[in-house]
């Protein structure tokens, strides 16, 4: 269950969706693809009710057949696609002002993420918020199977009491991922899932990244 944030010591952020928003972009490059392949394109409210991990049964979702291609060419298609125009993407507005605030309060903080190792770390440079994290982790390729075991990675290299770690993410798989670990998590529905989602899992819901710090 969430204490309060003065009780924990370290925050554990997920990247895209909950600092960087992208999902706009995703919708964006999935719709292209969808269309030249004759299937029905989607709204950012659709998205963000069926976009899931392991990103292989949110491609079947949306009508990819993996009998006629295989799923790592549409995954690698995605990505480079993606990638062209990821520059486009910015940090949430709230974002430097929500990390500036818990690193003058004493927190540490890190990142978990489903992104691919050194894009994540391109992107947190690029964007100027590196300075800020102890730790940047992601995945060692583009498939988005999920993060629970560099999740585990991360917590070990960190070696701080698991109750003092709380995991910040936008999407359920966040949610799994703590669970699994044993950790807290906050999710807030500023990116790749609905509130609604979001609400059906045991973890709190907080309606944007400021009302992490009301009251520090």
């Amino acid at each position: 269950m969430f204490q309060k944030l003065t009780e924990y010591k370290h925050i554990i952020w997920d990247w895209n969706g909950t600092l960087l928003d992208d999902a706009w972009l995703c919708v964006e490059v999935m719709n292209g693809m969808l269309a030249k392949r004759g299937l029905p394109t989607v709204n950012l409210e659709f998205y963000r009710s069926v976009f899931t991990f392991p990103m292989r049964d949110y491609y079947q979702e949306l009508g990819y057949d993996f009998t006629k291609e295989p799923f790592e060419e549409v995954g690698m298609e995605f990505m480079d696609l993606y990638n062209q125009r990821q520059k486009e993407c910015r940090l949430h507005t709230e974002v430097i002002g929500v990390l500036e605030t818990l690193r003058q309060k004493g927190y540490g903080q890190s990142i978990l993420s489903a992104r691919e190792q050194t894009e994540l770390i391109t992107e947190t440079l690029d964007l100027g918020v590196n300075a800020y994290f102890t730790k940047v982790y992601g995945l060692a390729d583009h498939y988005a199977h999920g993060k629970t075991d560099v999740g585990k990675k991360l917590i070990r290299d960190l070696g701080l009491p698991f109750s003092s770690l709380l995991f910040i993410g936008d999407t359920r798989h966040d949610a799994e991922v703590a669970n699994e670990i044993g950790i807290d998590c906050i999710l807030i529905p500023n990116g790749h899932h609905s509130e609604e989602r979001l609400r059906a899992c045991r973890f709190p819901v907080i309606p944007g990244l400021n009302d992490l710090i009301a009251g520090l």
